[in-house]
Protein backbone atom coordinates (compact mmCIF):
# COMPACT_ATOMS: atom_id res chain seq x y z
CA UNK A 1 0.00 0.00 0.00
CA UNK A 2 1.40 3.17 -0.84
CA UNK A 3 0.37 6.63 0.49
CA UNK A 4 0.84 9.96 -1.02
CA UNK A 5 0.70 13.50 0.46
CA UNK A 6 0.39 16.15 -2.27
CA UNK A 7 1.49 19.43 -0.98
CA UNK A 8 0.20 22.36 -3.26
CA UNK A 9 2.97 23.69 -5.56
CA UNK A 10 1.93 27.45 -4.95
CA UNK A 11 4.88 29.77 -5.33
CA UNK A 12 5.90 31.27 -1.22
CA UNK A 13 4.40 34.05 -1.16
CA UNK A 14 1.55 32.73 -1.34
CA UNK A 15 2.14 30.00 0.91
CA UNK A 16 2.86 31.97 3.53
CA UNK A 17 -0.33 34.33 4.37
CA UNK A 18 -1.89 30.69 5.02
CA UNK A 19 0.61 28.53 7.17
CA UNK A 20 -0.36 30.59 10.70
CA UNK A 21 -4.19 28.92 10.44
CA UNK A 22 -4.64 25.11 10.93
CA UNK A 23 -4.90 23.30 7.04
CA UNK A 24 -8.45 21.78 6.36
CA UNK A 25 -7.47 18.19 5.75
CA UNK A 26 -9.32 16.55 2.65
CA UNK A 27 -9.00 12.77 1.89
CA UNK A 28 -8.79 11.15 -1.65
CA UNK A 29 -8.76 7.60 -2.46
CA UNK A 30 -7.90 7.00 -6.12
CA UNK A 31 -6.44 4.12 -8.08
CA UNK A 32 -2.91 5.93 -9.10
CA UNK A 33 -1.35 2.63 -9.81
CA UNK A 34 -3.31 -0.59 -11.59
CA UNK A 35 -5.55 -1.75 -14.07
CA UNK A 36 -7.71 1.36 -13.39
CA UNK A 37 -4.77 3.98 -13.12
CA UNK A 38 -5.94 5.96 -15.77
CA UNK A 39 -9.25 7.23 -14.45
CA UNK A 40 -7.58 7.79 -11.29
CA UNK A 41 -4.53 9.68 -12.07
CA UNK A 42 -6.81 11.87 -14.22
CA UNK A 43 -9.42 12.55 -11.41
CA UNK A 44 -6.34 13.12 -9.08
CA UNK A 45 -5.20 15.63 -11.64
CA UNK A 46 -8.74 17.92 -11.87
CA UNK A 47 -8.88 17.55 -7.79
CA UNK A 48 -5.26 18.57 -7.27
CA UNK A 49 -5.76 21.86 -9.66
CA UNK A 50 -8.67 22.63 -8.00
CA UNK A 51 -6.69 22.49 -4.34
CA UNK A 52 -4.30 24.26 -5.75
CA UNK A 53 -6.87 27.24 -6.67
CA UNK A 54 -8.55 27.14 -3.36
CA UNK A 55 -5.55 28.10 -2.05
CA UNK A 56 -3.91 30.50 -4.39
CA UNK A 57 -7.42 32.72 -3.42
CA UNK A 58 -6.92 32.34 -0.05
CA UNK A 59 -7.99 29.10 1.45
CA UNK A 60 -11.36 28.01 2.60
CA UNK A 61 -12.64 29.80 5.56
CA UNK A 62 -9.03 31.46 5.41
CA UNK A 63 -7.36 28.46 5.83
CA UNK A 64 -5.36 26.37 3.34
CA UNK A 65 -6.23 22.86 1.96
CA UNK A 66 -4.43 20.45 2.81
CA UNK A 67 -5.15 16.58 0.43
CA UNK A 68 -4.14 13.70 1.67
CA UNK A 69 -4.32 11.33 -1.28
CA UNK A 70 -4.07 7.14 -0.83
CA UNK A 71 -3.16 5.00 -3.73
CA UNK A 72 -5.54 1.82 -3.84
CA UNK A 73 -3.85 0.25 -6.39
CA UNK A 74 -6.79 -0.77 -8.49
CA UNK A 75 -7.39 -3.51 -6.17
CA UNK A 76 -10.35 -4.89 -4.68
CA UNK A 77 -10.27 -4.17 -0.71
CA UNK A 78 -7.92 -1.65 -0.82
CA UNK A 79 -10.43 1.35 -0.80
CA UNK A 80 -12.09 0.52 2.56
CA UNK A 81 -9.10 0.02 3.84
CA UNK A 82 -6.98 3.65 3.28
CA UNK A 83 -10.20 5.06 3.92
CA UNK A 84 -10.34 3.96 6.87
CA UNK A 85 -6.83 4.96 7.47
CA UNK A 86 -7.84 8.64 6.27
CA UNK A 87 -10.69 9.20 8.27
CA UNK A 88 -9.08 7.09 11.89
CA UNK A 89 -5.37 8.62 11.81
CA UNK A 90 -5.46 11.85 9.86
CA UNK A 91 -8.81 12.96 10.68
CA UNK A 92 -10.04 14.30 7.50
CA UNK A 93 -13.09 16.55 7.44
CA UNK A 94 -14.13 14.76 4.04
CA UNK A 95 -13.41 12.15 1.61
CA UNK A 96 -13.25 12.61 -2.68
CA UNK A 97 -13.52 9.14 -4.09
CA UNK A 98 -13.53 7.01 -5.26
CA UNK A 99 -14.11 6.99 -9.04
CA UNK A 100 -15.22 3.38 -9.99
CA UNK A 101 -18.40 2.16 -8.39
CA UNK A 102 -17.40 -0.62 -6.82
CA UNK A 103 -14.30 0.66 -5.31
CA UNK A 104 -16.70 3.69 -3.89
CA UNK A 105 -18.89 1.01 -2.99
CA UNK A 106 -15.90 -0.47 -0.36
CA UNK A 107 -15.57 3.66 1.16
CA UNK A 108 -18.97 4.66 1.83
CA UNK A 109 -19.77 2.59 4.55
CA UNK A 110 -16.75 3.67 6.23
CA UNK A 111 -17.80 7.08 5.91
CA UNK A 112 -21.44 6.92 6.24
CA UNK A 113 -20.36 5.00 10.40
CA UNK A 114 -18.09 7.57 11.01
CA UNK A 115 -20.49 10.55 9.67
CA UNK A 116 -17.67 12.03 7.31
CA UNK A 117 -19.15 13.55 4.09
CA UNK A 118 -17.88 11.38 0.94
CA UNK A 119 -18.09 12.56 -2.57
CA UNK A 120 -18.03 10.33 -5.68
CA UNK A 121 -16.54 11.82 -8.49
CA UNK A 122 -17.91 9.70 -11.26
CA UNK A 123 -19.35 6.73 -9.56
CA UNK A 124 -22.53 6.02 -11.30
CA UNK A 125 -23.75 3.49 -9.59
CA UNK A 126 -27.27 4.14 -7.81
CA UNK A 127 -26.17 2.39 -4.78
CA UNK A 128 -22.94 4.34 -4.19
CA UNK A 129 -25.01 6.81 -2.36
CA UNK A 130 -27.76 4.65 -1.13
CA UNK A 131 -25.41 3.90 1.19
CA UNK A 132 -26.41 6.85 3.43
CA UNK A 133 -26.70 10.09 3.62
CA UNK A 134 -22.94 11.56 3.80
CA UNK A 135 -22.95 10.09 0.50
CA UNK A 136 -22.71 12.31 -1.82
CA UNK A 137 -21.38 12.37 -5.72
CA UNK A 138 -21.34 15.11 -8.47
CA UNK A 139 -22.04 12.68 -11.47
CA UNK A 140 -25.26 11.78 -13.29
CA UNK A 141 -26.11 8.33 -12.34
CA UNK A 142 -26.80 4.88 -14.91
CA UNK A 143 -30.13 4.95 -14.75
CA UNK A 144 -29.88 8.01 -17.24
CA UNK A 145 -27.09 7.07 -18.52
CA UNK A 146 -28.27 3.86 -19.60
CA UNK A 147 -31.44 6.03 -21.65
CA UNK A 148 -29.38 8.01 -23.30
CA UNK A 149 -27.09 5.21 -25.13
CA UNK A 150 -30.87 2.89 -25.29
CA UNK A 151 -31.45 6.21 -27.12
CA UNK A 152 -28.54 7.33 -28.76
CA UNK A 153 -28.71 3.58 -30.09
CA UNK A 154 -32.39 3.33 -31.52
CA UNK A 155 -32.26 6.94 -32.77
CA UNK A 156 -28.99 7.76 -34.14
CA UNK A 157 -27.21 4.00 -34.62
CA UNK A 158 -30.94 2.88 -35.78
CA UNK A 159 -30.36 -0.21 -34.39
CA UNK A 160 -32.80 -3.47 -33.74
CA UNK A 161 -31.22 -6.17 -32.18
CA UNK A 162 -28.48 -5.38 -30.04
CA UNK A 163 -25.75 -7.40 -28.08
CA UNK A 164 -24.64 -6.65 -24.96
CA UNK A 165 -21.64 -7.82 -23.09
CA UNK A 166 -21.34 -7.25 -19.54
CA UNK A 167 -18.04 -7.45 -16.32
CA UNK A 168 -19.92 -9.81 -14.06
CA UNK A 169 -17.20 -8.51 -11.30
CA UNK A 170 -17.98 -4.76 -12.08
CA UNK A 171 -21.07 -2.56 -10.39
CA UNK A 172 -20.44 -0.55 -13.17
CA UNK A 173 -21.01 -2.47 -15.87
CA UNK A 174 -23.78 -4.55 -13.95
CA UNK A 175 -26.20 -1.56 -13.24
CA UNK A 176 -25.65 0.20 -16.24
CA UNK A 177 -26.34 -2.98 -18.27
CA UNK A 178 -29.73 -3.55 -16.56
CA UNK A 179 -31.10 0.19 -17.74
CA UNK A 180 -30.05 0.19 -20.96
CA UNK A 181 -31.64 -3.14 -21.43
CA UNK A 182 -34.74 -2.04 -19.64
CA UNK A 183 -35.15 1.26 -21.98
CA UNK A 184 -33.87 -0.62 -25.04
CA UNK A 185 -36.24 -2.76 -25.01
CA UNK A 186 -39.48 -0.81 -23.48
CA UNK A 187 -38.84 1.57 -26.79
CA UNK A 188 -39.06 -1.88 -29.22
CA UNK A 189 -35.74 -2.78 -29.52
CA UNK A 190 -34.46 -6.35 -28.58
CA UNK A 191 -31.49 -7.65 -26.64
CA UNK A 192 -30.55 -10.46 -29.03
CA UNK A 193 -28.00 -12.23 -26.48
CA UNK A 194 -26.10 -11.10 -23.38
CA UNK A 195 -22.34 -12.71 -22.89
CA UNK A 196 -20.75 -11.87 -19.33
CA UNK A 197 -16.81 -11.36 -18.57
CA UNK A 198 -14.90 -10.82 -15.19
CA UNK A 199 -12.59 -7.95 -14.99
CA UNK A 200 -8.91 -8.63 -16.30
CA UNK A 201 -9.97 -11.37 -19.03
CA UNK A 202 -7.93 -10.53 -22.21
CA UNK A 203 -9.70 -13.30 -24.21
CA UNK A 204 -13.11 -12.70 -25.83
CA UNK A 205 -13.37 -14.33 -28.85
CA UNK A 206 -15.85 -16.96 -27.48
CA UNK A 207 -18.17 -14.25 -26.47
CA UNK A 208 -17.90 -12.40 -29.95
CA UNK A 209 -18.11 -15.40 -32.09
CA UNK A 210 -21.55 -15.92 -30.63
CA UNK A 211 -22.20 -12.42 -31.41
CA UNK A 212 -21.51 -13.04 -34.71
CA UNK A 213 -23.45 -15.68 -35.35
CA UNK A 214 -26.43 -13.85 -33.64
CA UNK A 215 -26.86 -11.37 -36.16
CA UNK A 216 -27.12 -7.88 -34.22
CA UNK A 217 -26.82 -4.64 -35.63
CA UNK A 218 -25.05 -3.10 -32.59
CA UNK A 219 -22.64 -4.02 -29.87
CA UNK A 220 -23.30 -2.19 -25.86
CA UNK A 221 -20.10 -2.78 -23.85
CA UNK A 222 -20.68 -1.23 -20.66
CA UNK A 223 -17.17 -2.02 -19.25
CA UNK A 224 -13.90 0.01 -18.36
CA UNK A 225 -11.39 1.39 -21.21
CA UNK A 226 -9.02 -1.67 -21.08
CA UNK A 227 -11.36 -4.43 -21.94
CA UNK A 228 -13.82 -2.53 -23.90
CA UNK A 229 -10.54 -1.48 -26.13
CA UNK A 230 -9.60 -5.34 -26.39
CA UNK A 231 -13.41 -6.71 -27.07
CA UNK A 232 -13.61 -4.15 -30.27
CA UNK A 233 -10.11 -5.10 -31.38
CA UNK A 234 -11.22 -9.08 -31.77
CA UNK A 235 -15.05 -8.44 -33.06
CA UNK A 236 -12.99 -6.34 -35.76
CA UNK A 237 -10.70 -9.32 -36.36
CA UNK A 238 -13.20 -11.39 -36.56
CA UNK A 239 -14.88 -9.18 -39.27
CA UNK A 240 -17.79 -7.50 -37.08
CA UNK A 241 -17.77 -3.87 -38.55
CA UNK A 242 -21.10 -2.82 -36.43
CA UNK A 243 -20.69 -0.27 -34.11
CA UNK A 244 -19.50 -0.88 -30.77
CA UNK A 245 -20.79 1.45 -28.49
CA UNK A 246 -20.40 1.99 -24.42
CA UNK A 247 -20.49 4.57 -20.94
CA UNK A 248 -18.19 6.71 -18.99
CA UNK A 249 -16.44 3.59 -18.72
CA UNK A 250 -14.65 4.01 -21.70
CA UNK A 251 -13.00 7.58 -20.97
CA UNK A 252 -9.70 7.12 -21.28
CA UNK A 253 -6.42 8.11 -23.34
CA UNK A 254 -6.04 4.02 -23.29
CA UNK A 255 -9.00 3.36 -25.05
CA UNK A 256 -7.29 4.79 -28.17
CA UNK A 257 -3.89 3.29 -27.40
CA UNK A 258 -4.81 -0.41 -26.94
CA UNK A 259 -7.72 -0.68 -29.53
CA UNK A 260 -6.11 1.26 -31.94
CA UNK A 261 -7.90 2.42 -35.01
CA UNK A 262 -10.14 -0.61 -34.31
CA UNK A 263 -11.74 1.85 -32.18
CA UNK A 264 -13.11 4.39 -35.08
CA UNK A 265 -16.91 4.36 -35.65
CA UNK A 266 -17.14 3.49 -32.07
CA UNK A 267 -19.44 5.62 -29.61
CA UNK A 268 -19.46 5.95 -25.99
CA UNK A 269 -21.24 8.79 -23.16
CA UNK A 270 -19.85 10.73 -20.53
CA UNK A 271 -19.84 13.79 -18.49
CA UNK A 272 -18.18 16.73 -20.55
CA UNK A 273 -15.99 17.23 -23.51
CA UNK A 274 -13.23 19.95 -23.68
CA UNK A 275 -14.64 21.20 -27.07
CA UNK A 276 -17.25 22.55 -25.26
CA UNK A 277 -16.87 26.39 -25.78
CA UNK A 278 -18.54 27.96 -22.38
CA UNK A 279 -16.13 29.87 -20.56
CA UNK A 280 -16.06 27.90 -17.74
CA UNK A 281 -14.87 24.68 -19.77
CA UNK A 282 -12.29 26.44 -21.49
CA UNK A 283 -10.64 28.27 -18.70
CA UNK A 284 -10.82 24.79 -17.04
CA UNK A 285 -9.10 23.11 -20.25
CA UNK A 286 -6.20 25.94 -20.19
CA UNK A 287 -5.90 25.83 -16.57
CA UNK A 288 -5.29 22.22 -16.74
CA UNK A 289 -3.41 22.36 -19.48
CA UNK A 290 -0.98 24.90 -18.51
CA UNK A 291 -0.32 22.64 -14.68
CA UNK A 292 -0.15 19.36 -16.40
CA UNK A 293 1.95 20.11 -19.46
CA UNK A 294 0.23 20.62 -22.06
CA UNK A 295 -2.57 17.35 -21.48
CA UNK A 296 -6.51 17.86 -22.36
CA UNK A 297 -8.35 17.21 -19.31
CA UNK A 298 -11.17 14.18 -19.76
CA UNK A 299 -14.18 13.92 -18.16
CA UNK A 300 -12.59 12.33 -15.00
CA UNK A 301 -10.25 15.14 -14.50
CA UNK A 302 -13.04 17.35 -14.96
CA UNK A 303 -14.83 15.57 -12.31
CA UNK A 304 -12.36 15.32 -9.73
CA UNK A 305 -12.08 19.71 -10.15
CA UNK A 306 -16.11 19.39 -9.58
CA UNK A 307 -15.69 17.34 -6.28
CA UNK A 308 -12.92 19.20 -4.58
CA UNK A 309 -14.94 22.51 -5.65
CA UNK A 310 -18.50 21.35 -4.55
CA UNK A 311 -16.79 20.66 -1.28
CA UNK A 312 -15.22 24.05 -1.16
CA UNK A 313 -18.74 25.56 -1.96
CA UNK A 314 -20.20 23.34 0.89
CA UNK A 315 -17.80 24.50 3.69
CA UNK A 316 -17.99 28.06 2.63
CA UNK A 317 -21.75 27.69 2.82
CA UNK A 318 -21.57 26.28 6.43
CA UNK A 319 -19.10 28.02 8.13
CA UNK A 320 -17.42 25.75 9.41
CA UNK A 321 -15.38 22.64 8.58
CA UNK A 322 -18.01 20.46 11.29
CA UNK A 323 -19.20 17.30 9.75
CA UNK A 324 -22.73 17.66 10.09
CA UNK A 325 -23.18 20.89 9.07
CA UNK A 326 -20.82 20.38 5.74
CA UNK A 327 -23.22 17.40 4.91
CA UNK A 328 -26.02 19.82 5.30
CA UNK A 329 -24.69 22.21 3.23
CA UNK A 330 -23.93 19.42 0.45
CA UNK A 331 -27.39 18.11 0.57
CA UNK A 332 -28.60 21.91 -0.39
CA UNK A 333 -26.16 22.39 -3.30
CA UNK A 334 -28.44 23.99 -6.31
CA UNK A 335 -27.27 25.15 -9.08
CA UNK A 336 -23.66 25.48 -8.80
CA UNK A 337 -22.03 25.86 -11.94
CA UNK A 338 -19.11 23.78 -12.50
CA UNK A 339 -17.14 22.26 -14.96
CA UNK A 340 -19.46 19.29 -15.86
CA UNK A 341 -22.69 21.35 -16.12
CA UNK A 342 -24.78 22.89 -13.64
CA UNK A 343 -24.97 20.45 -10.34
CA UNK A 344 -27.97 20.69 -8.14
CA UNK A 345 -28.06 17.47 -5.92
CA UNK A 346 -31.33 15.63 -5.47
CA UNK A 347 -32.97 13.95 -2.30
CA UNK A 348 -30.71 11.11 -2.94
CA UNK A 349 -27.76 13.22 -3.21
CA UNK A 350 -27.61 12.77 -6.66
CA UNK A 351 -26.60 14.87 -9.44
CA UNK A 352 -28.76 15.68 -12.12
CA UNK A 353 -27.07 16.80 -15.59
CA UNK A 354 -26.34 16.49 -19.10
CA UNK A 355 -24.55 14.10 -20.94
CA UNK A 356 -21.97 14.06 -23.95
CA UNK A 357 -22.02 11.92 -26.57
CA UNK A 358 -18.19 11.18 -27.62
CA UNK A 359 -17.47 9.07 -31.15
CA UNK A 360 -13.70 8.15 -32.41
CA UNK A 361 -13.00 9.61 -35.75
CA UNK A 362 -8.98 8.82 -37.22
CA UNK A 363 -7.71 8.15 -33.54
CA UNK A 364 -9.36 10.92 -32.41
CA UNK A 365 -12.04 12.06 -29.88
CA UNK A 366 -14.86 13.90 -30.79
CA UNK A 367 -18.20 15.55 -29.69
CA UNK A 368 -21.47 14.25 -31.25
CA UNK A 369 -24.00 16.32 -29.29
CA UNK A 370 -25.38 17.32 -25.57
CA UNK A 371 -28.09 14.99 -23.80
CA UNK A 372 -29.93 16.94 -21.25
CA UNK A 373 -32.00 14.76 -18.68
Amino acid sequence: MKSFLFASLLPFFAVTALTAAEPIKVGEVASLTGKEAAFGNASHQGTLLAIEQLNAAGGVLGRPVELLTEDNQSKAGESATVARKLVSREKVVALLGEVASSRSLEMAPIAQRAKIPMISPSSTNPKVTAVGDYIFRVCFIDPFQGTVMAKYAKENLKAKRVAVVTSVSSAYSVGLAKYFKERFVADGGEIALEQKFAEGDKDFKAQLTAIRAAGVDAIFVPGYYTEAALITRQARELGLTLPLFGGDGWEAPQLLEIGGAAMNGTYYSTHYSPEDSSPKVQSFVAAFRARWNGETPDAMAALGYDSAMVLADAITRAKTVEAAAVRDALAATKGYAGVTGITTLDADRNASKAASIITVQNGKFKFVQSVAP
